[in-house]
């Protein structure tokens, strides 16, 4: 393990590979994995980018590649598809779009499953991106399965959250709501060409203009063709804005992914151990609540009180 860590720090790519399916897997070894890396990381810009299927996710990752590669900067791509009921894999594969970029030695591309996990990323994805930044990625881009209103698991990962929308996409007032537009750091309007972009930009100032600003910083809100490059450079432009911005603003940030990163460990952790404990300690108290001589609450009062007394394992 400790040569494949080595490796990964020098730059291979069969062993960035090799620990990324390691970590997916949930490996015995995944712990020892993630605290031999967590020292090189840090240095590598995430980019997440989010929106609706269909409004040209893939396309606009493909494009904003060929731009970040032009400044010879080395990028790591972590497509999240819809899992296979069958194979637990990745089910669309979003590599089929980035072909152009699999020679490319400066392109680390992986596509994962989200095997359940809602909000629209895997749930291996923060470990991931850790094992692309020691791997040395300039900037990471991390394109979320097509998600709706309430899937903003992007947000706690990425540095630079593009929210992707097309004009024509139905009412605009629907596809300005709170949720899913309130966690853009950058709105592109994709597919600029099919019309009705120009009332889609003038709707999302509209509202910036009602919304107080985060931090004091404003969206901007930019128009694309990806598949012809159109406006690509003036997007990569603006993440890097945000990047500069964020540098100058990042101390309570930061903060707050630590905190919320751990209370999630936490969670699942104890999660882990307490569903554990419930099929071996607390059998009686499951008996009780499923014959009703117990309410669930008092049982999980009652569980939690015990635990704690006696020590977690």
């Amino acid at each position: 393990m400790n040569n494949l860590v080595e490796k990964l720090l020098q730059g291979d790519r069969r062993s960035a590979a090799r620990l990324i399916t390691l970590i997916e897997n949930d490996a015995p070894e995944k712990k020892d994995i993630l605290q031999q890396i967590y020292p090189y990381t840090g240095r590598a810009h995430v980019v997440g980018i989010t929106g609706s299927p269909g409004a040209g996710k893939s396309s606009l990752v493909d494009e904003l590649t060929r731009e970040i590669r032009r400044e010879v900067l080395k990028v790591g791509i972590i497509a999240v598809d819809p899992t296979s009921p069958f194979s637990g894999g990745a089910l669309l594969g979003d590599r089929i779009r980035m072909q152009e970029h699999a020679t490319d030695r400066g392109v680390f591309i992986r596509s994962m499953g989200t095997r359940g996990s809602l909000g629209g990323l895997a749930q291996a994805t923060r470990d991931v991106i850790r094992v692309l930044d020691a791997f040395g990625c300039d900037v990471i881009l991390v394109e979320t399965v097509g998600v709706g209103q309430s899937e903003l698991d992007i947000m706690h990962h990425a540095d630079t959250t593009l929210v992707v929308l097309t004009p024509q996409a139905g009412d605009h007032i629907q596809t300005i709501k709170a949720g899913i537009m309130e966690i853009a750091d950058i709105f592109v309007i994709n597919k600029a060409d099919l019309g009705g972009s120009g009332k889609m930009v003038t709707d999302i100032e509209t509202m910036l203009d009602l919304s107080p600003l985060v931090n004091g910083w404003r969206p901007p809100v930019l128009t694309t063709i990806a598949i012809d490059h159109q406006g690509i450079p003036e997007l990569w432009a603006a993440i890097k804005r945000h990047k500069a911005w964020r540098k100058e603003n990042k101390a309570g940030a930061n903060r707050e992914r630590v905190r919320r990163e751990l209370a999630e460990i936490i969670q699942r952790y104890l999660y882990q151990l307490i569903s554990r404990e419930l099929d071996e300690r607390f059998e009686h108290l499951l008996e009780k609540v499923a014959e009703r001589q117990l309410d669930p609450y008092s049982a999980a009062m009652d569980i939690i009180k015990q635990s704690w007394k006696g020590g977690l394992p």
